[in-house]
């Protein structure tokens, strides 16, 4: 038995111990009350590993009811403690209460006024309207995804989970989440750790990512392998496909899983050999122009019988981008879809330089990419998903009036499942079963009970933005536009989104007149054959 294990259930057996050890001085006047106090400790442990709502307690017996006694006074101690409502660190406190609420299906309304200063500069609002329209069905709230050569379009949620792969990710806490999609009808994202027993145990719709490992579909060398892709992607749980270019948190990284942490489930689901390391390259090798990736993206719609195709990026060096839509134009092929994420995702594990000092943030990303399909005529035909700390209706709804068609939520969901942001995601040692593979510790996450958790998030979310845009005065999120989001700069002035960028109008990137100096100069410099800067 480890050390780790030993200290986790140390208090417990001890009072166990002494209980039975005291039994036979029960007469002394000073044995019985202890005996008395370490009897009931041990039978609340008992209790705490039969119980199956928390996870920290299953975990932890005895010593995990520590942190839900402190929680439950801490509204009144508030100034004594460390963290305040507002700090991102890099959830707030509020953030996280707002998801746990809503998970657990309680009232998140709040009294007596808002704790944000409206007045300090970035402060941001949706307008409401003196009509306001009726409160909508968030059921309808979902958008076709699929353009001219996709045969098997699919209606997506516009609130969905992001990628988290199993391996980053307990198998129970997979169970959960994809449980949860199936109850509640919104998209799973498997992360590009491929496709697990897990996810496929409880039948919710799947995006299959694809990362520069290729998991899941790759020969031994590691190469990208069409036939292994095929007998996977035609499944009918399987919905959407896409190519991961790069993820917010770590942008043109790769990653290494060490052999040491190497389980043979986790092989098997990514089709790689035990006793070596579990690499993904920093980029793909089925492609290496813009060019390159659209004829891929027709490989993998042909193999997959006509589904969705996209990919998703961090926006980093713009003209790549750029290049990758004039391929768009050059060749007439179009992906289904392109999901932004930002910078400020989330990993289990990232070096500090790129967790803080690579890639764009996600609102800049989104409204580039937006921008860039716009000026090129091509955003009617082209989907667009938002993923970046996303968790309440505000965050959807702001996404969405920036040019996102739906968001995509990786912690928020966590933070369903029992996430307590402990940020130990990379040690193993997840107190509560959501990104460990420990056998112990992932048996503290009771399924049943934490996917019930994850649809009504999703659902009293959802219910949320109906009531929020219906108060902006409209009745679905397709209607939100940039003029109905609000941003307050200085102390003294506030100004519309639709005011505060710059967005291109149809067809101004192919006029040769182009007013957006920034869009004009990374225009020439973008390259359709290649992703390197242009000359001249």
């Amino acid at each position: 038995m480890n050390l780790s294990l030993l200290s986790r259930y140390a208090f417990f057996a001890a009072c166990i111990l002494f209980t039975v050890l005291s039994l036979p001085f029960l007469g002394h006047p000073w044995v019985w009350p202890f005996t008395l106090l370490t009897l009931a400790l041990s039978v609340l442990g008992v209790f705490d590993l039969l119980q199956q709502r928390h996870a920290v307690r299953r975990n932890y017996p005895i010593l995990g009811n520590i942190r839900y006694l402190v929680e439950a006074i801490r509204p009144e101690i508030r100034q004594y403690l460390l963290e305040g409502d507002q700090e991102a660190l890099p959830f707030s406190r509020a953030q996280r209460a707002l998801v746990y609420s809503r998970a657990k299906n309680e009232t998140a309304d709040k009294p007596f006024g808002t704790l944000i200063d409206v007045y300090q500069a970035g402060f941001e609002f949706i307008a409401h309207s003196i009509r306001p329209a009726p409160v909508a069905d968030p059921c309808t709230f979902r958008v076709s995804v699929g353009g001219p050569e996709c045969k098997q379009p699919y209606s997506i949620s516009v609130f969905n989970i992001s990628a988290m792969s199993f391996g980053s990710l307990s198998a129970n806490a997979i169970r959960a989440l994809n449980k949860g999609a199936k109850l509640g009808g919104f998209i799973h994202d498997t992360g590009e750790g491929s496709i697990s027993p897990y996810h496929r145990e409880y039948g919710g719709d799947l995006t299959w990512e694809l990362g520069s490992g290729y998991f899941g579909c790759r020969n031994d060398d590691g190469s990208f392998s069409p036939e292994r892709f095929a007998k996977q992607a035609v499944d009918p749980q399987v919905k959407m496909i896409e190519i991961k270019l790069s993820q917010g948190a770590k942008p043109g990284h790769g990653g290494i899983l060490p052999k040491e942490k190497l389980t043979a489930e986790i092989a098997a689901t990514r089709g790689v050999s035990m006793g070596h390391d579990c690499v993904s390259p920093s980029s793909h090798s089925a492609f290496s122009t813009p060019k390159g990736l659209l004829d891929f993206i027709v490989q993998l719609r042909e193999l997959s019988g006509g589904k969705p195709v996209g990919f998703k990026l961090c926006i980093g060096h713009p003209w790549e981008f750029m290049g990758i839509a004039k391929a768009m134009h050059e060749t007439g092929i179009l992906p289904d879809f392109i999901v932004v994420d930002g910078k400020e995702g989330g990993t289990g594990a990232a070096p500090l330089e790129f967790t803080d000092h690579m890639g764009l943030p996600m609102r800049e990303g989104l409204l580039f990419v937006h921008n860039t399909l716009v000026g090129m005529n091509l955003r009617d035909k082209i989907r667009i998903g938002a993923s970046g700390k996303i968790v309440s209706a505000f965050d959807i709804a702001s996404v969405l009036a920036m040019g996102a068609d739906w968001a995509n939520s990786a912690r928020g969901f966590m933070f369903a499942i029992g996430c307590i942001q402990s940020q130990s995601c990379h040690t193993n040692k997840c107190p509560t079963g959501v990104a460990t593979q420990d056998p112990l510790r992932q048996r503290a996450l009771v399924v049943p009970d934490k996917a019930e958790r994850v649809f009504h998030f999703h659902r009293n979310t959802l219910k949320g933005l109906a009531e929020m845009i219906a108060a902006a005065g409209i009745q679905h999120p397709s209607q939100l536009e940039a003029k109905h989001l609000v941003r307050r700069v200085t102390a003294t002035e506030i100004r519309l989104f639709s005011h505060l960028h710059y967005f291109l109008k149809p067809g101004e990137l192919l006029s040769g007149n182009i007013e957006g100096e920034f869009y004009e100069r990374i225009w020439r410099m973008a390259r359709s054959d290649s992703f390197d800067v242009a000359e001249g």
